[in-house]
């Protein structure tokens, strides 16, 4: 949910006693933290990096309320970016999707008529439970002894992040109906219809890049293999840490090469994406030191040029740290740019930042995803998914 902020937080409120944990994004906080703390008896427990706790900025809003539900909506409606919300309360669980539905939230029932709530739908199998619903947009349940009751029904707007199926998501996890591994399968599929290289062995980056790279082999017919695999018991995501040499460890030590698969052989490593750029230098030079011939890359959806505002999924220090951003600077040689030609597939400023990005990887060719091929694999229609990070609609 965070990797800084301390939740599931205990409040003491006139609403009585309860427990809450929220994931999504606060833009605006400090101006809500100004209005809000010359409220008379209100105050923010500040962190030891000097920011403020974003749950606890959300329980404030809602304990302006009379009720939860209130509290609730409003907070939703204060707030610029997105967040849904868990309470935890002595009368049931107060399960709240932000109000345009970047994130999902899902109900699972089991046999016995009992209750959970999760973010991800494959945490319920296991557990003996079932999908029972996906909140919509904004909606807003009660779950108790009674059962679940709907006390705000769902908005019309959805704009639900693509990247949950391109790259967050788990593979058995559905969002909106569709399977994260079966849009993956698609995605690869699309990238190869539009593909002609001749190369020996397709492979996908550990772990998201995997289900792109069964795609692509299945819809090419080129054989697939896995030239390296992923030591997971102590590395996470290397996109995630914000310190640049904390990412090239992680992207280091998590990757093992198999040389009898790499040497001397044509290969295509298909990625969710490429954000920095930090592990993807550091797999493809290792396929060149272990003596491959060429090594081709095709990234399940197109560049990214924006960074996102309205989910924490990732947190960079600047748009600046993406490597497409990098490129365009670097082509352009001044401040603010138009980046919006960037964003047209097949445009001359978008070739000239995909040569300089294949450039820095030292990869034999580069193809990313086209948007549009990206959103027909995950298979909602284009108005409800949020594509902020590549053109800046959503």
């Amino acid at each position: 949910i965070s990797d800084t902020d301390d939740q599931p937080l205990l409040m003491c409120s006139h609403l009585g006693n309860y427990s809450i944990v929220t994931v999504g994004r606060i833009n605006n906080a400090r101006q809500i933290i100004r209005k809000t703390i010359a409220s008379p008896g209100i105050h923010f427990s500040e962190m030891t990096n000097g920011s403020f706790n974003a749950t606890e900025l959300v329980a404030t809003l809602v304990n302006k309320e009379k009720n939860f539900v209130e509290g609730i909506r409003s907070a939703q409606d204060t707030i610029d970016g997105s967040c849904s919300i868990l309470i935890l309360t002595q009368d049931g669980i107060y399960a709240a999707r932000d109000k345009y539905g970047r994130t999902p939230v899902i109900i699972g029932e089991a046999e016995n008529g009992d209750l959970c709530v999760s973010t991800e739908s494959s945490a319920l199998p296991n557990l003996g439970f079932l999908t029972k619903k996906e909140l919509g947009p904004g909606e807003i349940v009660l779950l108790s002894k009674a059962g679940m009751e709907q006390m705000q029904l769902p908005g019309n707007t959805m704009k639900i992040c693509a990247f949950l199926w391109v790259y967050f998501g788990y593979p058995a996890s559905s969002y909106e109906n569709m399977n994260v591994e079966q849009v993956r399968y698609r995605s690869g599929a699309a990238l190869a219809k539009r593909d002609h290289q001749k190369v020996d062995l397709v492979a996908g980056i550990p772990d998201s890049g995997s289900a792109h790279a069964i795609g692509y082999a299945n819809e090419s017919g080129i054989p697939l293999a896995r030239p390296f695999v992923k030591y997971t018991p102590t590395w996470p995501r290397s996109f995630l840490p914000q310190n640049e040499r904390d990412r090239k460890m992680i992207a280091r030590m998590k990757l093992i090469p198999i040389r009898e698969l790499i040497k001397g052989k044509r290969l295509l490593l298909c990625e969710d994406s490429i954000v920095r750029g930090t592990q993807m230098g550091r797999a493809i030079k290792s396929m060149y030191d272990y003596g491959a011939k060429e090594v081709h890359m095709r990234p399940a959806c197109p560049p990214l040029i924006f960074s996102c505002k309205y989910l924490n999924f990732a947190r960079s220090n600047s748009e600046m740290d993406l490597v497409a951003r990098q490129a365009i600077s670097a082509i352009e040689g001044k401040k603010n740019p138009d980046l919006m030609p960037y964003t047209v597939h097949g445009s001359k400023k978008y070739c000239a930042m995909n040569e300089w990005i294949r450039k820095k990887l030292k990869l034999t060719s580069l193809k990313y995803q086209t948007l549009d091929d990206m959103v027909a694999a995950i298979g909602i229609p284009p108005e409800k998914i949020c594509t902020y990070c590549w053109n800046r609609e959503g």
